[in-house]
């Protein structure tokens, strides 16, 4: 067999699945077909690790980028395929290795039919690569290099120096469907990055009112979903025209009520709007205590509203930490743009952080037709 590079992949918890390990692997095969679409290539599976083989070497840095969005995986990175016998395999340990500094070699022998151990085989290929390198030294213990040697059952043995962490997580798409409440903040996204790390598919609501918030406000989030699609394959946003109902709630409702009415009103029309998607829940980026509208008495109320379950992946984080996942999946930049949300354009003077069930219902109650207003929000939806 001729010496080629090769990109090998691993993925993590699949590992744990039972009898439906097929299910979450078929998804990743599809999901990785899906992110690699368009780059010329071909995807080997082979018992629990797959290989992409067969392109072209300047695409490499583009397949290595693409795969690092993939939920499900461990690490992937170039490798250098060779025949499993210690001749080849110290002649690519060679190629691999500058040839300076200090080194080890780690072998991996799923392969007991190779005649060596794994201890044996590290030995014998080190041996011969510091015979090769006069100027290199070995060292077990902090090498500067470590030269990985993957002996597998298929007679090829994999040489390499070292794996690129994956996005790890569940496969995109394996735990059902719901839907996500996107705004142009830091939080939503960042809620959206984790529910899809644990298999939730999801499209993406985000509410606008219009002329209070602008164009740029819109674009905003268009620009942060389309980060978030490289995370979360196929799912489509959808602008809900939410103006009006600000306005009727402002005009007919207690000023100090008014964002936890506009939380709950957010909350019914996601409703309409998953179960026309077959979506089973919500996901949103509150966080407890961070504002008035994320007390446990804000979001008992808010909840009340719905019969979905409202998943809060976020609930427990600080800010600091929200921002060091939105710096990592790169929409912490697009996020602090200075463009409006349409929660802060009536922002009361002192919004109520204990808001009691009942007055909430008596506000609504003052509001003429408030069930068509929703419906009508819901119905006038358009996906971008």
């Amino acid at each position: 067999m001729e010496n080629k590079d090769i990109i090998i992949i691993r993925y993590g918890e699949l590992h744990l699945k039972g009898k439906n390990r097929g299910v979450f692997e078929r998804r990743l095969v599809e999901n990785i077909r899906h992110t690699l679409h368009g780059i010329p290539h071909k995807l080997i599976v082979d018992r629990g690790r797959y290989e992409i083989v067969d392109y072209d070497k300047a695409n490499e840095p583009r397949i290595i980028k693409q795969l690092s969005f993939v939920f499900g995986l461990h690490s992937f990175g170039v490798a250098t395929a060779c025949e499993s016998n210690l001749d080849d395999i110290a002649k690519t340990a060679c190629q691999c290795f500058s040839g300076r500094g200090s080194f080890k070699i780690e072998t991996h022998r799923a392969d007991k039919q190779f005649a060596l151990t794994s201890l044996e085989t590290s030995r014998e290929i080190g041996g011969r690569v510091l015979l090769a390198n006069r100027n290199a030294t070995v060292d077990v213990h902090a090498p500067q290099t470590t030269i990985y040697v993957d002996i597998r059952e298929t007679k090829k043995t994999y040489v390499y120096l070292g794996l690129q962490k994956g996005a790890g997580g569940l496969p995109y798409g394996t735990a059902g469907k719901g839907v996500a409440m996107l705004s142009g903040g830091i939080d939503s996204p960042v809620a959206m990055y984790m529910m899809g790390k644990r298999g939730l598919a999801m499209d993406a609501v985000h509410f606008w009112s219009y002329p209070y918030t602008s164009e740029n406000a819109k674009q905003k989030v268009i620009d942060l979903h389309k980060n978030l699609q490289n995370f979360c394959p196929k799912s489509k946003l959808f602008v809900v025209p939410f103006t009006k109902i600000q306005e009727t709630i402002h005009k007919a409702c207690e000023p100090n009520y008014m964002i936890t009415l506009i939380r709950r009103a957010m909350m019914r029309i996601t409703q309409l709007l998953a179960q026309k998607m077959d979506a089973k829940c919500i996901v949103n980026g509150e966080c407890l205590g961070q504002v008035a509208s994320q007390t446990l008495d804000s979001m008992t109320v808010t909840n009340q509203v719905v019969s979905m379950p409202v998943l809060r992946p976020l609930i427990g984080f600080d800010k600091q930490e929200i921002i060091e996942v939105a710096l990592k999946i790169g929409t912490y930049d697009t996020s602090i743009l200075p463009y409006e949300d349409c929660c802060t354009i009536f922002m009361p003077p002192s919004p109520v952080t204990k808001p009691y069930l009942d007055r909430c219902v008596q506000n609504e109650q003052k509001i003429v037709d408030y069930d068509q207003l929703i419906l009508d929000a819901a119905n006038n939806t358009q996906m971008v």
